[in-house]
């Protein structure tokens, strides 16, 4: 797909790209010149091992609490509901 860029700078991504690539609307994005490209993606989440009740836990560091609604969604997806 070809876009342009504005005065500012701007660069409008297609809307079937940003979904692929999971980008929200006033989310943030990681931006790199790598081998003569510009790559914008979704930020990779900070992580790390933490201790829970003595057992070892994925921790991300830019993750709320996760509710009784989030496990109900999930649950809910993998069963096919």
């Amino acid at each position: 797909m070809r876009t342009t860029i504005d005065r500012a700078g701007r660069v409008v991504i297609p809307k079937a790209l940003r979904d692929l690539a999971g980008l929200g609307v006033g989310g943030p994005v990681e931006i790199e010149f790598v081998d003569g490209r510009i790559s914008i993606a979704p930020p990779v989440a900070a992580t790390g091992l933490g201790d829970a009740y003595g057992l070892a836990v994925l921790v991300c560091a830019d993750a709320g609490p996760v509710t009784a609604e989030d496990v109900r969604r999930v649950q809910d997806s993998v069963r096919g509901r």
